[in-house]
């Protein structure tokens, strides 16, 4: 029989603590190639933490995090970044920032140490600035955006990395309506088209059970749920984790995760 691929990502009791308090406790996660995975949970749940766990960017107070069947711990960070791409809630941007230099930023894993930018580099910088509809920004300080517009550079700058996994924490929190959409559109894109593992945390449940067919419900730094919407966001969780009349919530209709692919 054919050896199974190792999981996208894999956690295995992780546990991380935040000055002595668990912030995640004993999380197992596992993630195939080329799946579309929401993280939701109300505000301290532990979905970032996770995220950034996954991500490498905090360290575990125990437990394993595995990237394609490789321990993150045994990896340094340009093998991490040309495996993982990272969308982060918006960071500050210290000293003046073209857009397309932060775009080209993605390129970093892949660029020569003494060429610098390849042809091949630059056709996927201007590709994904094409991609997420951000070139009518090109020239700008990307400090002067406006936080949606921000989110955006940002994104195409983990398009233009090109990693197999992409994870974001709350891509759409700073976007109205239409491009909240259209990001996830592009998610669901880069999923179907290009395989890419999409790994996201959000706010609004609603997107995740429209745009994802697999919804993972955090509370007080544990997974309590985790499957299609239609499981993992049923009227009795959503009360009970949210605290929220689930009549007040808008779902789909079919409540059957994801119409688009």
């Amino acid at each position: 029989m054919p050896l199974l691929a190792p999981a996208a990502v894999r956690t295995e009791r992780l546990t991380v603590a935040y000055r002595g308090r668990p912030a995640l406790s004993d999380v197992d996660l596992h993630v195939e190639a080329g799946e579309r995975v929401a993280l939701v949970g109300p505000n301290g749940a532990g979905k970032s933490t996770l995220l950034r766990a996954i991500a490498g960017l905090i360290e575990p107070s125990a437990g394993t995090v595995e990237v394609a069947g490789t321990p993150l711990a045994s990896l340094d960070r340009l093998a991490v970044a040309r495996r993982l791409a990272v969308v982060p809630q918006l960071p500050s941007l210290p000293f003046a920032t073209t857009v397309e230099e932060v775009v080209a930023l993605g390129r970093l894993p892949h660029e020569h140490p003494i060429r610098g930018l390849r042809p091949a580099d630059r056709a996927a910088i201007a590709a994904a600035i094409d991609r997420v509809g951000v070139g009518h920004l090109l020239g700008r300080d990307a400090r002067e955006l406006s936080l949606g517009e921000r989110q955006l550079v940002l994104l195409a700058m983990a398009v233009a990395q090109a990693a197999p996994i992409l994870v974001l924490d709350e891509p759409t929190v700073h976007l109205d309506l239409r491009h909240q959409v259209e990001v996830m559109e592009l998610l669901a894109d880069l999923n179907a088209r290009d395989g890419t593992t999409i790994i996201s945390v959000l706010h609004d449940i609603g997107l995740a059970a429209h745009f994802f067919p697999r919804v993972v419900v955090l509370d007080k730094g544990r997974i309590v749920a985790d499957g299609p919407p239609s499981v993992s966001l049923t009227p009795d969780r959503i009360r009970e984790v949210f605290g929220v009349d689930p009549s007040l919530v808008r779902l789909p209709a079919s409540h059957r995760g994801s119409v688009v692919v």
